[in-house]
């Protein structure tokens, strides 16, 4: 009796007290890898010898930091002669504000990525805060073969002669607004609500037009909302987008189907994927040549069929979907759609929000859509090309992201996936 009674005791101390959240990895930054074309490769002079220095800004923060780098493109084995991860001065800036820490992997201080594969650095115990500015830098012998990066960083990076890994002050930093070979920081968090939400798309969510180390796409809007309350402030943010990106088909960058378990489903602590793409393969429809009403009813099955696709494979892997509507392009001269191409672009924006494919819908198109003329954008919200949003559209977009989606509830047991 009194045994079962110790027990009894104890079990209602363990349902008193919940047990501490377990420690997991979760994505804090990341970029969509792709082939670099001509003009967004290295410059021929820093074809070897040469350190690159990154920067890129967190979305939460965390006690250890890891982070992958990329060869998914090369063709040969990549040799990363040397790797740091230091905190710089400021935006924008080659310099550091501290000695920061060496990376390893396994142990050493060298790595060879093979041909389409990437790499972990080991963990650092580096305490991060969410918005926190990193810069990691990388050691060349000689340039990738078959390079791997991605172009629409809108971040400043710098290139340095020789190995400069770990100089604060480094001579001679040539700036470029591109990342290559680097496709994720990871943070570890003990927070119970801890996880990643990746948004994938094209130049929309890449951040066309928005100038370099000011921070400011739809994106970062939205990690922002998420560190400004308690429920959410453990989400990490990644942005997944490619200019030009398609679902269906290769253009700019692999199409999304594609791409889809590398930048989304494979990063760490992942819960959610916001997806918002699908004007490029309207508008590539028409834009040389117009097209039959068979090849538009077509193209928007091939492309309810691929939405079905992509929620059915991260649904394997416990990643809710939010659907996000396309937003109209009226009036844009590269694309120039007639009514038979708005029309299709309706009847996909009807299966976004009607479907029940996913597992929620933000309405884009009727957020930023011009209410006197809907198949345009407000001209509030408009870069003046009829396509892409301006920085005040960027920032309708990213406060019109419900943050209820990524709250759990109270009933659901802390660590598992809704």
């Amino acid at each position: 009796m009194r045994l079962g009674r110790a027990i009894a005791i104890v079990a209602a101390m363990l349902m008193t007290y919940p047990a501490a959240a377990e420690e997991r990895w979760v994505a804090s930054w990341g970029s969509a890898q792709m082939v670099p074309t001509s003009e967004n490769l290295l410059p021929q002079a820093r074809s070897a010898d040469f350190t690159l220095r990154q920067l890129v800004r967190l979305s939460t923060g965390g006690k250890r930091v890891r982070v992958r780098f990329s060869n998914a493109f090369g063709t040969e084995p990549l040799v990363i002669g040397g790797a740091h991860l230091g905190r710089p001065v400021k935006i924008g800036a080659p310099e550091l504000a501290d000695a920061g820490s060496t990376l390893t992997f396994a142990g050493e201080p060298r790595i060879t990525i093979a041909a389409g594969a990437e790499v972990y650095s080991d963990p650092v115990d580096m305490a991060v805060r969410p918005a926190e500015d990193l810069a990691v830098s990388l050691y060349f012998p000689r340039a990738p073969v078959g390079q791997t990066g991605h172009p629409g960083s809108r971040a400043t990076s710098f290139l340095i002669l020789g190995n400069a890994v770990s100089e604060r002050k480094p001579v001679g930093a040539e700036g470029s607004a591109r990342w290559w070979a680097l496709s994720d920081v990871e943070v570890e968090v003990g927070e119970s609500a801890a996880a990643a939400v990746v948004a994938v798309g094209d130049s929309i969510t890449d951040g066309y037009g928005v100038a370099p180390d000011t921070n400011t796409r739809w994106t970062d809007v939205f990690a922002a909302r998420l560190r400004g309350e308690v429920a959410t402030r453990s989400i990490g943010v990644v942005n997944a987008g490619i200019g030009g990106n398609r679902i269906l088909l290769d253009g700019s960058g692999p199409n999304l189907l594609a791409r889809f378990d590398r930048d989304v489903i494979a990063r760490s602590g992942v819960r959610w994927a916001i997806l918002l793409e699908g004007v490029n393969d309207l508008g590539t429809l028409t834009r040389d040549a117009p097209a039959s009403p068979q090849e538009h009813a077509a193209l928007v099955t091939r492309m309810t069929q691929a939405y079905t696709q992509l929620v059915a494979r991260a649904h394997a892997h416990g990643i809710k979907v939010i659907g996000g509507t396309i937003m109209p392009f009226g009036g844009n001269d590269y694309y120039h759609p007639e009514p038979e191409l708005e029309a299709a672009r309706q009847a996909v924006n009807h299966f976004i929000r009607t479907s029940g494919a996913f597992d929620a819908v933000i309405d884009f198109d009727k957020i930023m859509r011009d209410p006197a003329r809907p198949d345009r954008l407000n001209p509030a919200y408009d870069s003046g090309d009829h396509l892409h949003p301006s920085i005040a559209g960027y920032r309708a977009m990213g406060e019109a992201v419900p943050l209820s989606l990524f709250k759990a509830p109270r009933s659901q047991a802390p660590g598992t996936r809704p």
